[in-house]
């Protein structure tokens, strides 16, 4: 008989909140958007399983690990003083910087959707302070504050619900790429893999970060947002 002891117990539970946050089937509608990838598809700068692979690790890269994911670390840190007027105040200021990068009205929709679905999801399973759903719904909340907010209950270390946040956009983007260019579940978990080896860097890079050296200056990524508005043609919302 296998006997789990507690300090075994807590680490089990850390993961499977993890994976299940990362989750796909998490029903905040991540899967209805390609963020400009479905663009850049249309305008054949994505066609093929190498394109696509190269355009979702630079925006691994230059966007989310500078950006989202960034304001995810220094939220995780921010949320257990949420109580307090610092707290708050630092709180609101990173839902703030996501709000005022939004480059398109598709991301800034996109935010805002994905951040009220999460919100609504952990106000139903009851684990989230009363307080801290609260100021969210005062804000109102953005995906990375509130998905910030949902991986510090999991308690786990920083760095792995980092790697879980950004592994569950990982798993999204890949699946709109077979959706989209269209590509085989074969290369789908090629995609994948490459994406899972370079997230560890660039969490690290998103932890490391200080406020001045946030950014979100993705010109092509804001392009292609841009024109996904008008696509005639389209699967995604973004």
């Amino acid at each position: 008989m296998v006997t789990v002891t507690g300090r075994m117990h807590t680490d089990i539970s850390s993961l499977l909140q993890l994976i299940w946050l990362a989750s796909p089937a998490l029903p905040i509608g991540g899967f209805s958007y390609s963020e400009g990838l479905e663009s850049a598809i249309e305008h054949g700068w994505v066609h093929d399983e190498a394109s696509a692979a190269d355009w979702l690790a630079d925006q691994l890269h230059l966007s989310q690990a500078r950006g989202d994911l960034a304001v995810a670390a220094q939220a995780l840190h921010a949320w257990p003083a949420h109580t307090t007027p610092e707290g708050a105040a630092r709180l609101q200021a990173l839902n703030d910087w996501v709000m005022t990068t939004r480059e398109s009205f598709e991301m800034r929709l996109q935010t805002e959707q994905m951040g009220r679905s999460l919100l609504d999801w952990l106000r139903n399973q009851g684990t989230a302070p009363e307080t801290a759903l609260q100021l969210c719904s005062a804000l109102p909340p953005t995906y990375p504050l509130v998905m910030a907010l949902a991986l510090s209950l999991a308690q786990a270390p920083a760095d792995q619900a980092l790697q879980a946040y950004a592994f569950g956009w990982a798993e999204n983007m890949t699946q709109a790429a077979l959706k989209s260019v269209p590509l085989g579940q074969s290369a789908g978990q090629r995609i994948l893999a490459r994406l899972a080896q370079d997230i560890p860097q660039a969490v690290a890079l998103a932890v490391a970060l200080p406020d001045d050296e946030r950014q979100a200056f993705c010109p092509m990524l804001a392009i292609a947002s841009a024109r996904h508005e008008t696509q005639y043609s389209r699967l995604f919302r973004s």
